[in-house]
């Protein structure tokens, strides 16, 4: 490609750990071509970085592109909870943040910056119109599935094709995504959403003529019938897996993360003392908290196989009369299993030790489970969860679906008998295979030539106002 010293380009996310990572990964491909990127998120995510510990700063290796965080303002206190109020959170910050992030914008203009470009997540409907207010071409990162960017599409441009969402066995019959049924869809269009989820969706897709990109978070050659079913209305530019270069088994270029919480490094000194393809991974991500009930049927299942585990359960600590007596003291003593806070996963999924993944199928958390070639246990709970769940098990073929029981409970025997298919079970074997089959494939599209590099390419030639060598 030309040179893009003179290109700028401005993000802005949530200050939510599963957006600002794939934004952050995204802004980081962008510097290592080049591109120079101010990454821009409310200032709750500053206390939570500098409270952990957390460096703000990023330095760059071998790269003429640079990358800086700013912060705006969402009109809330750093101590409001806003993964527990989402609504409050959701109005404050459409109420203040159009002012405020085009008030830091007029401010980094005024020092000399010119972006060719603003990159929004999809989530903050408001954004393009604070670009087109200042003159700025604008893109969306899509960060969850293709296929849940095209279930949102049909489902605003032709509710038709969804006539009863009340029963979760119903069938769909949608272009490009073949074999839904209304349980398979993302729960924030179904009636029992909150209302603010379902206003968000429809805002978002009612944008899109505002919006001349949309990048894609995912791999062409994974969704490639939806992904074609989408050219004709909203072409998606598939760039991704956004994923650590570490995963990939690459060298980082740019140091430094947006991580709110700090990891336990102790788990990867653990696990490196396991047996390969020994270990259970249990972690349901960064917002949902597992119920007593959950936990204690997972803890006995565990204690049950006598396998390794690590298990991850946000805010443990103030949680250890959840578990069943004695368990957390019988595995220190045995030192059979580990539970934390908090875990660098990418670092654990790359581990040899590794047998599994009970996931709730946040689409990070898919993609990098994906490019670690790791077979999964899918226990999906909200927004995309159970699409990308359906995508696992019934497209991806690398895993089985764990369900609750009519009366909404997790029983013991469920984890016991998902845990083990996936182990030991008779397609063991082949969802092994088929998860080295998507490792590669994943892989493939960030090299030279691969699809989603010729994707990035394409795009950064398309805000650089120069013709792109690369015809996808």
């Amino acid at each position: 490609m030309e040179s893009t010293e003179s290109v700028q380009v401005i993000m802005v996310t949530l200050s939510m750990q599963g957006h600002m990572n794939p934004m952050l990964k995204l802004a980081k491909m962008l510097v290592s071509k080049g591109v120079h990127v101010t990454l821009a998120t409310n200032d709750v995510a500053r206390k939570r970085m500098l409270d952990s510990k957390i460096s703000t700063n990023f330095t760059t290796i071998n790269s003429t592109g640079r990358l800086s965080l700013e912060f705006f303002s969402d009109g809330l206190s750093h101590e409001f909870d806003r993964e527990k109020d989402s609504g409050t959170f959701l109005a404050s910050l459409k109420a203040n943040g159009p002012k405020n992030l085009s008030n830091l914008i007029t401010d980094l203009k005024a020092n000399g910056n010119q972006f060719s470009c603003l990159i929004t997540n999809p989530f903050i409907p408001w954004v393009p119109g604070v670009a087109i207010e200042h003159g700025i071409p604008c893109g969306v990162l899509w960060i969850q599935s293709t296929t849940v960017f095209a279930i949102y599409c049909h489902f605003i441009k032709d509710p038709d094709l969804f006539p009863n969402l009340e029963n979760p066995n119903g069938i769909l019959e949608l272009p490009g995504i073949p074999g839904l049924t209304v349980g398979d869809l993302p729960t924030f269009m179904l009636p029992c959403s909150p209302s603010h989820f379902r206003l968000l969706v429809t805002e978002f897709i009612s944008i899109l003529d505002k919006v001349k990109w949309v990048l894609g978070n995912s791999v062409h050659e994974l969704e490639e019938e939806t992904v074609n079913s989408l050219e004709a209305a909203k072409p998606v530019y598939s760039i991704g897996p956004l994923v650590s270069p570490s995963l990939l088994g690459k060298e980082e270029t740019i140091e430094g993360s947006v991580d709110m919480w700090r990891a336990a490094d102790s788990c990867i000194e653990w696990l490196n003392k396991q047996r390969p393809s020994s270990v259970i991974y249990i972690s349901f991500g960064s917002i949902i908290m597992s119920s007593k009930q959950q936990i204690q049927s997972i803890a006995t299942a565990l204690k049950n196989i006598k396998r390794p585990f690590l298990w991850v359960i946000k805010a443990s600590e103030t949680r250890k009369d959840e578990f069943p007596r004695g368990f957390l003291e019988e595995i220190t003593k045995d030192k059979s299993g580990l539970v934390v806070s908090w875990c660098p996963q990418e670092k654990v999924l790359m581990n040899q030790a590794l047998a599994c993944f009970v996931t709730h199928c946040g689409w990070n958390s898919t993609l990098e489970t994906v490019v670690a070639g790791v077979p999964v246990v899918a226990y999906p709970e909200w927004t995309d969860q159970p699409t990308n769940s359906k995508l696992l098990v019934d497209v991806f073929k690398v895993g089985v679906r764990m369900s609750n029981c009519e009366d909404a409970r997790l029983s013991v025997e469920e984890v016991e008998r998902c845990i083990m298919e996936v182990i030991d079970g008779p397609r063991a074997g082949e969802m092994k295979r088929r998860a080295v089959e998507l490792k590669n494939a994943a892989k493939n599209a960030l090299e030279e030539g691969g699809s989603s590099n010729r994707n990035i390419d394409k795009f950064i030639a398309e805000i650089s106002c120069k013709p792109s060598s690369n015809n996808v």
